[in-house]
């Protein structure tokens, strides 16, 4: 394609006036591009590329931050030859007049998660809090329990008296396509992602604050210098004074992470222990306790309402796609071996995350509902 032709198209695809038959060339042009046509350039140059594309998208759109989503190979020849052009390609800025659906059966399309929970009392009663009804929910240990509108379990001190007490737990509990948020009685707060769980005290006493948790949690811990806050679980103890840091503990992931965003936390296992800064994680792995640098706002996007990808399989996105829309996952045929990287609202349908996936070229997918067979609903991802 020459470039004058690529200008043309690509200016028709900004303001949404493409046909399906130019959107279907331009990506097949983009999709066609080879690593060595960057073989060149360094790594200055493709951060300097970046920061102009970012800066083209703000000024177009009026938002820092778009859906933009391709192969790592793709990307660095796509963002160059995007801006030799000066115009902006990205994948949400097709009119939906002027296009068709990319995923199969979107008439069994799937929304998204929400504030879905339920919490297990001492008493062994269980309260559904989606059902449940905003305010007072349970009064226990001098403890009130309340739910408030915004999707938040409180906790709050209504009898001081009671701190002799021996302690009692209560357990939040997320399905896949569920989340939450709770504030415990001493301040810190929690927010639980999919498919999670965190068992806690109803009041802290004691020298310490233990929780246990499943799954992934994001806690901001109160400031305690006689009760140091740990969180356990299978495969570690993390333990901090106050600080705020996300941990990650699928039992279906390769390893437990755990990524500091202030303060200080030391990760224990077994006889071996890591203490690590802000922008750091750990990573729990065959008994070693390994530390990286992040991004960690890659950690935390989740908690922020975004999947966010950094040169991630295509396994890793459909576990993290699984849990929020509470689905199985079926691979079928030789899957290419890519990386992904960008950042999708998990606002949207199913539908429309995989659609901006799709829209790669490199991976394909259908929606299969569930059946009468007890069968669960599924995506099979194909090449």
């Amino acid at each position: 394609m020459l470039m004058n032709k690529a200008k043309e198209l690509l200016e028709k695809y900004k303001t949404g006036s493409c046909t399906p038959e130019e959107i279907l060339l331009l990506q097949k042009w983009f999709h066609h591009l080879h690593e060595d046509e960057v073989s060149e350039l360094t790594d200055a140059d493709l951060r300097k590329a970046q920061n102009e594309l970012r800066q083209k998208m703000t000024s177009l759109t009026g938002k820092s931050s778009e859906v933009i989503l391709w192969p790592r190979i793709i990307s660095a020849a796509a963002i160059i030859i995007i801006i030799s052009v000066g115009t902006l390609f990205y994948l949400n800025n097709i009119k939906k007049s002027n296009t068709t659906h990319a995923i199969s059966e979107v008439k069994n399309d799937i929304s998204p998660g929400g504030n879905i929970a339920t919490l297990t009392l001492a008493d062994g009663r269980k309260i559904s809090l989606t059902d449940a009804k905003n305010g007072q929910l349970a009064e226990q240990s001098g403890i009130k329990i309340h739910k408030t509108a915004d999707g938040q379990l409180v906790y709050t001190i209504s009898n001081s008296d009671n701190s002799s007490q021996s302690l009692s737990y209560n357990i939040i509990e997320t399905p896949p396509g569920g989340q939450y948020q709770v504030n415990l009685p001493d301040g810190s707060k929690v927010w639980l992602n999919s498919a999670s769980s965190l068992r806690y005290p109803v009041r802290f006493s004691g020298n310490e604050r233990r929780v246990e948790i499943s799954g992934e949690a994001y806690f901001e811990v109160a400031h305690n210098n006689r009760m140091p806050f740990r969180v356990t679980n299978a495969s570690q103890t993390v333990e901090v004074l106050g600080t705020h840091f996300n941990i990650m503990a699928y039992p279906d992931e390769t390893s437990t992470n755990t990524t500091l965003l202030e303060g200080s936390v030391r990760v224990i296992k077994e006889n071996k222990s890591k203490i690590i800064s802000p922008g750091q994680q750990t990573r729990v792995m065959n008994g070693n306790i390994d530390v990286v640098s992040v991004d960690v706002n890659e950690a935390t996007a989740w908690k922020d309402g975004f999947f966010m990808f950094k040169n991630e399989e295509i396994q890793s996105i459909m576990r993290q796609i699984s849990r929020w829309y509470n689905l199985e996952v079926e691979y079928q045929g030789n899957i290419p071996e890519k990386v992904f990287g960008g950042k999708i609202s998990r606002s949207r349908n199913v539908s429309d995350v995989l659609e901006v996936l799709e829209s790669t070229g490199s991976i394909h997918f259908k929606i299969i509902p569930g059946d009468s067979l007890g069968r669960e609903r599924r995506i099979i991802v194909m090449p």
